[in-house]
């Protein structure tokens, strides 16, 4: 469920969300606490975060330019509530990246045409259209700043294989359905079992990034290939679910018997520390190791050879 976050004290601007917008499927959280407003921006992605400076105890300034820095957080709308006292700071939280600076004493209506303004700017420009996950420069920031952490990490690199066979024969709205099944199997997994820095990326088409460490890159994809398996299934009509194959036509129009649409995984770990402009190659080599494999994954790691380590099947 879409969510919006916000830090305030009194309850009154999240009580009034909750009136508000609890119909068009926003669910509104409220923290006092700035690590846990942090946590809760990590884990859940909200469409849209509103600080109230006024909130006792709270630094707002460290939670804005934490929110900013992270790539998981960088692009959501920022609504700052001030006070008069405040008024001189503005110039810096807006610097700092807040998309709207109000002050107290809100009025109602105001404040909510601000909020569907920002709902509806982050859906058009910031994410994909389709699934609503961050790629492009989002995505980059996401990647440099894991490179260049010290802390390991793994790249999953997730595509759907016979995909185009499937999308000419179902069409593409199911097509479009195909996708997003595998955004919300992706987050899904990755908010149950993945760490809370743990990015999620949509590259494009049925191509999506994984970001996380290499404890986790086993428990995720193995939990992913097994969901996509199962709820794939729904997707097809049932014949073609029994006969295993989709009736379509090749390239010459002949008929020919596809194969359902399977999921692969490619994955590159940084244990040898892969210079900056290795990384995409290597996760593409991968991706597409793991597509020519049986299994439909192929982890690339210190071994010298760049040797796949297949581990299960991921055919519907």
């Amino acid at each position: 469920m879409s969510s919006i976050l916000v830090i305030e004290d009194e309850e009154l601007i999240t009580k009034l969300l909750r009136a508000r917008l609890a119909f068009k499927g926003y669910q509104t959280a409220m923290h006092l606490n700035g690590d846990a407003a942090l946590q809760f921006a990590l884990r859940e992605i909200p469409h849209l975060i509103i600080i109230d400076f006024s909130t006792p105890g709270l630094d707002g300034y460290e939670l804005m330019q934490r929110l900013r820095a992270h790539p998981k957080s960088m692009h959501i709308p920022i609504i700052v509530v001030g006070t008069p006292q405040e008024l001189s700071d503005k110039v810096r939280i807006l610097d700092m990246g807040a998309d709207m600076y109000l002050l107290k004493p809100l009025n109602d209506e105001e404040l909510l045409a601000h909020v569907r303004r920002q709902l509806r700017r982050v859906q058009q420009y910031s994410l994909s259209p389709l699934t609503f996950l961050p790629g492009g420069v989002q995505l980059e920031c996401a990647l440099d700043a894991r490179l260049k952490s010290p802390e390991p990490w793994s790249i999953l690199y997730l595509d759907l294989d016979n995909f185009k066979a499937f999308n000419d024969v179902y069409g593409f709205l199911a097509g479009n359905d195909m996708i997003l099944l595998v955004s919300r199997i992706s987050q899904s997994v990755v908010y149950e079992y993945g760490n809370a820095a743990d990015f999620v990326g949509h590259i494009g088409g049925d191509d999506f990034i994984i970001l996380t460490t290499p404890e986790r890159t086993t428990m995720l994809y193995q939990h992913i290939i097994n969901r996509y398996k199962r709820e794939s299934r729904k997707l097809y009509r049932p014949e073609d679910v029994e006969r295993g194959s989709i009736s379509g036509v090749d390239r010459k129009g002949r008929p020919f018997q596809f194969p359902l649409v399977s999921l692969s995984v490619g994955i590159v770990s940084d244990q040898r520390r892969y210079p900056h402009d290795e990384i995409g190659p290597l996760a593409a080599t991968a991706k597409r190791r793991a597509k020519q494999s049986s299994d439909n994954v192929c982890h690339i790691d210190k071994m010298p050879d760049h040797s796949c380590v297949f581990s299960l099947s991921s055919s519907a």
